[in-house]
């Protein structure tokens, strides 16, 4: 990447690169597709950008060097698709021909795939050119991001914070301003706590809106809790720019298990006011101040513009955590998470899982029934990693399906559009979310529902929150609520967001309601 970037630097020694690196998404394509931007200067200005950050925070794992050959192959007046031109970043399990998808594990180094996944085709039909995978945490079944190979990816904003995870390497790099659009996926929260930890926006689809043919999961077959892949960007415009590029033909024939739903501009563009239900906890973690704050503000300025705020009442957020989301995703006992690690230096850093995955399920039932009086959490948590019967998953599903039916019900029964939700926030410090699996409560459950949702920043944290904090005890008061206080402490200045919830399917309202909440904040920071 230094080579390329000094070559390119002595050929045109007067580009600014810096004004380019300053252009919106929606901005810079509209140059390059008019002709007044050439994608080369695009290209040489983020991978100088990219290198940079990567020296900063450790976030890239590979340069796709044949980026620059599809640069070379970008050719005046053909036929320009809507993000021609566009250099984009790729989370590491996301299959690009000729490179790993490593997902931290030394096994899979060197094992070059051998074919894109339909994402990255799509993308590429459309013009964009793929030029670097970021870093993930080991296994992905993390919201952290490390792994034995790269090690530690750091927050761009506050090198003591994790990015999130598992897309870290994506938040980094385009939190610090080394990409404009990338890709991650999510199973419980991948794309969202990144986006809200390194400040910028990313979308989680519904699970099967865009193609996941061709991207790597972190528990193979497991259908209880729905993962998705979805974008990253700066800002809600970009997210919508790609989700018109990505929902095209092309995407549609290259897995006919996606449904062939164009991006519908009519819902997107449509300025009626919306009525948004919301809340402000889930009764299970305890919102940090800076969270509760971060919901407050943004229902007053919805409210102001006239838009109708309704209470949503959660309620069983715990049944679900324990037994949709952890129960869903180990239903097996933990044998196929545990797979991934045969012939792995099984150091990791998900401790007890790891070593309660191995267990038995009579160690497991008697170390539930031994802490339950004294940490009822951990209790629930071992209980809900024993393995399952066929006729046991098969009642689970029929659960989670009852469940989802009844979240729809009272989401109708109010009359909702959208749903106003906190998000886990301000970024962790390094190395907490491996001690703290129980705080993606927030996160989860719109996987385990497979809802759209998406991650807008509307705050910093104050020194009015860090005061507030040390009163925090949680609902439990338990050693994951000291640590999550401990955590969240000194974030002064980090970023802090709300999520965006839309009933499934229907991305565009979601992305709708995320680019009015994001107009409101950015009016009031101008006023202010």
């Amino acid at each position: 990447m230094d080579k390329a970037v000094r070559a390119f630097r002595q050929q045109h020694p007067s580009v600014n690169l810096v004004s380019i690196l300053s252009l919106s998404l929606p901005e810079l394509s509209k140059k390059i597709q008019d002709g007044s931007l050439p994608p080369e200067h695009v290209f040489y200005a983020y991978v100088g950008k990219a290198l940079q950050i990567a020296r900063e925070t450790n976030c890239i794992t590979e340069y796709m060097q044949e980026s620059e050959t599809q640069l070379q192959h970008t050719k005046p007046g053909e036929k320009k698709g809507l993000l021609y031109g566009v250099p984009v970043s790729i989370k590491d399990s996301i299959n690009c021909q000729g490179h790993d998808s490593m997902l931290g594990f030394v096994k899979n180094i060197d094992k070059p795939v051998a074919e894109d996944s339909v994402l990255v085709q799509v993308l590429k039909r459309q013009g964009a050119i793929p030029f670097v995978k970021t870093n993930v945490p080991q296994s992905l079944i993390s919201y952290d991001c490390n792994n034995l190979i790269f090690g530690q990816t750091c927050n761009p904003l506050l090198y003591t914070r994790t990015p999130g995870g598992s897309s870290g390497g994506e938040g980094a790099l385009i939190g610090g301003g080394g990409s404009i659009l990338g890709f991650g996926t999510d199973l419980g929260g991948s794309l969202r706590f990144p986006a809200a930890f390194c400040g910028i926006c990313a979308l989680k689809p519904t699970g099967n809106r865009l193609s996941k043919k061709g991207v790597i999961s972190g528990i193979f077959g497991q259908k209880s809790v729905t993962a998705a892949v979805g974008p990253m960007a700066k800002d809600v415009e970009s997210l919508a720019l790609c989700m018109r590029a990505l929902l095209c033909e092309d995407m549609f024939n290259l897995d006919s298990t996606v449904p062939p739903l164009p991006f519908n501009e009519e819902v997107y563009s449509s300025t009626q006011p919306l009525r948004i239900g919301y809340y402000e906890t889930d009764f299970f973690t305890m919102p940090s101040p800076a969270m509760r704050r971060a919901v407050r503000e943004t229902k007053q300025l919805l409210e102001e513009a006239g838009h109708t705020l309704v209470p949503f009442e959660l309620t069983n957020v715990d049944y679900s955590v324990y037994n949709f989301c952890f129960g869903g995703m180990f239903a097996d006992g933990g044998v196929t998470f545990l797979k991934n690690f045969e012939g792995e230096l099984e150091k990791g850093n998900l401790g007890v899982l790891f070593w309660l995955a191995k267990s038995p399920n009579w160690i497991k039932t008697l170390l539930s029934w031994i802490t339950k009086p004294f940490v009822p959490r951990l209790s629930n948590v071992i209980r809900s990693l024993r393995a399952n019967t066929v006729e046991e998953l098969w009642s689970l599903h029929h659960e989670i399906e009852e469940s989802c039916h009844q979240f729809i019900a009272q989401w109708k029964k109010l009359n909702l559009d959208v749903m106003l939700c906190p998000m886990l926030g301000p970024a962790l410090l390094i190395g907490y979310p491996a001690k703290l699996s129980v705080a993606v409560s927030y996160t989860m459950l719109y996987n385990s529902l497979d809802f759209p949702v998406g991650v807008v920043p509307v705050t910093l944290a104050t020194d009015e929150d860090e005061k507030e904090l040390k009163n925090y005890q949680g609902y439990f008061q338990d050693w994951w609520d000291r640590a999550l206080a401990t955590a969240f402490s000194s974030a002064e200045g980090m970023p802090v967001a709300v999520q965006c919830v839309a009933l499934p399917w229907q991305e565009e309202l979601c992305l709708r309601f995320m680019k009015e909440v994001e107009m409101l904040v950015t009016k009031k920071n101008m006023i202010v």
